[in-house]
């Protein structure tokens, strides 16, 4: 799809100097800028480039006045960079703007469904589902039985929504992910072998949350694991049954949480934090990267290590723990020292 200057200058409320009917088609950095590309400067760190891309049009400060000859079309506004990123929304609603229900799906008799659904090629939309407004479920995806899903929601290709699981509005699901796979449930006899306890609860996503590539999140044993509204997950995260996870709180990729184990509100937690099951985590809680945490959180602690200490602690720590064979050695020269002076003392 092709835009003009003109056409982007009046979605940016921005004043065009240059050529207005300079048309672009695709997105770039400046220094990768080619003809029929649009791109933006903000930095004053890449000033130089602008003297140099290639790009067609480039979106600019209203202060930038340029120093010598330019050749590629301006749009000067109060603010590039915000301009630029409504730009790049406008543009993702426009490349996600799919409709109509493609062929070799299957949608089921008993499903419901509201306007501009999109359902892609070899998708499965099972019985009894109810899809809002705008929803777009792309190839290869499974919908499973009794599901509800609310308005503008995308699920990407290759996910897999299980039976009874509920989807708020405004949610972002992307490939590979998987919903309502059953909880990790065994009981061992006498004997050692394990039995498997039957994961009849669901998953309850709430509105504007957004869940990356590869991410499994299991149905509940009894009751729901729940994904409060607002929550940002990465890709490759393990959400265990009856887990629950606060509003606004974002969790890095590789990261896990056992079973039972409840999330408070706007936590932050990096990549590759192990959680363990049956625990309170608070509110404002931060847990740096490969945290392991085996203990319930207060409100607004910020931990490390593992097993985690506070943040600060574990800092001072690890000075010591760096340190740690120099410090030995002047142990070990401070016990010949005493042991000198005390065989000095007995003769």
């Amino acid at each position: 799809m092709k835009f003009t200057a003109e056409q982007i200058a009046e979605i940016l409320g921005g004043e065009v100097v240059g050529n207005p009917n300079a048309e672009v088609s695709r997105l770039s950095k400046i220094e990768e800028g080619t003809e029929g590309s649009l791109t933006f400067l903000a930095n004053p760190k890449y000033i130089n480039h602008i003297y140099s891309t290639k790009a067609s049009v480039t979106i600019v400060n209203d202060t930038f006045v340029p120093e010598t000859e330019i050749s590629t079309t301006l749009i000067k506004v109060d603010d590039a960079y915000a301009s630029f990123s409504k730009l790049l929304e406008f543009y993702n609603q426009v490349k996600l703007n799919k409709n109509g229900i493609e062929p070799q799906s299957f949608l089921s008799e008993s499903a419901k469904y509201g306007e501009n659904l999109y359902l892609g090629s070899f998708s499965y939309v099972g019985q009894n589902v109810v899809l809002g407004n705008d929803v777009k479920i792309y190839p290869n995806s499974f919908i499973g039985d009794n599901v509800v899903i609310g308005n503008n929601v995308h699920i990407f290709a290759g996910a897999k929504i299980y039976s009874e699981t509920i989807i708020g509005n405004n949610c972002t699901i992307h490939s590979g992910t998987i919903i309502g796979a059953d909880g990790f449930g065994f009981v061992p006899n006498e004997e050692g072998i394990y039995s498997k306890v039957p994961q009849i609860g669901n998953v309850i996503i709430e509105d504007n949350v957004d869940i990356g590539a590869n991410t499994t999140i299991d149905r509940a044993t009894l009751g729901s694991t729940i994904i409060r509204k607002g929550v940002k997950l990465d890709n490759q995260i393990q959400i265990a049954h009856n887990v629950e996870i606060g509003e606004n709180t974002v969790i890095a990729a590789q990261s896990g949480v056992a079973g039972s184990t409840k999330i408070g509100k706007n936590a932050m937690i990096g990549g590759q934090v192990g959680i363990a099951g049956h625990l309170t985590i608070g509110n404002n809680v931060r847990l740096q990267a490969q945290s392991g945490v085996a203990r319930n959180i207060k409100d607004d602690e910020i931990l490390q290590g593992t097993p985690s200490l506070g943040y600060t602690d574990f800092n001072k720590s690890y000075v010591h723990f760096k340190n740690l064979p120099k410090i030995v050695a002047e142990l070990e020269e401070l016990k010949k020292q005493i042991l000198n002076q005390k065989n000095g003392n007995n003769g």
